[in-house]
């Protein structure tokens, strides 16, 4: 049975660019039909991309390499569970930013490799989760400071179109019904029916 290797990278949102990972994954030696990308967040598992990996390619025996070990997660709790899965179906994972992933040990020795990863991966999952809640802090400071200068989040509110008031009173007089007033006034129900909720009055 041939044994396949695949790699797996991972930006944060579709505005960013992976070619770094891939490009690394590509000079390690994994076949870029074979390199997955996600743009997704690392916060949780959700990935379309990572789920069709695990779930329906890798196969026992198969390594996976990935650039950085964030980019499986920044949950070190997720980061665990994905690394004891992996074990227990015997993929190997080879993570290019810690060097003892990519020794080849021979099978006595193999505790060893398990040993120093198990630390490491114990050290940097506690960074990678420290940074996201980092990140996460900064967004909330971020977000604090703009509504004190005045900044407004979310949708801005509906205004009334310029031929408003002459429309409703066809509407009101029963002349025309509120779909025509709707295409007449280019306003989706939602925001016809909120903008008489407003001005009601």
């Amino acid at each position: 049975m041939e044994y396949r290797v695949y790699g797996y990278a991972r930006v944060s949102s579709k505005e960013q660019n992976a070619d770094r990972q891939i490009q690394a994954l590509m000079d390690f030696g994994v076949d870029e039909h074979n390199i997955i990308v996600d743009k997704k967040s690392g916060k949780d598992m959700k990935r379309e991309g990572y789920a069709s990996l695990k779930n329906f390619i890798l196969r026992s025996g198969d390594t996976l390499v990935v650039k950085e070990l964030d980019r499986l997660s920044r949950s070190k709790a997720d980061i665990k569970k994905e690394l004891e899965y992996f074990k227990e179906h015997h993929i190997r994972v080879k993570i290019l930013d810690i060097p003892t992933t990519l020794a080849d040990f021979s099978a006595d020795q193999e505790w060893i490799m398990d040993m120093i990863n198990t630390i490491l991966i114990e050290v940097l999952g506690s960074i990678a989760e420290a940074e996201r809640l980092k990140i996460r802090q900064r967004q909330r400071e971020g977000i604090h400071s703009a509504k004190l200068r005045g900044v407004k989040f979310g949708r801005p509110r509906a205004k009334k179109p310029d031929n408003w008031d002459s429309v409703m009173e066809k509407v009101n007089r029963g002349i025309i019904r509120p779909i025509d007033a709707m295409k007449e006034l280019g306003l989706k129900k939602g925001t016809y029916y909120n903008l008489i909720k407003r001005h009601s009055d």
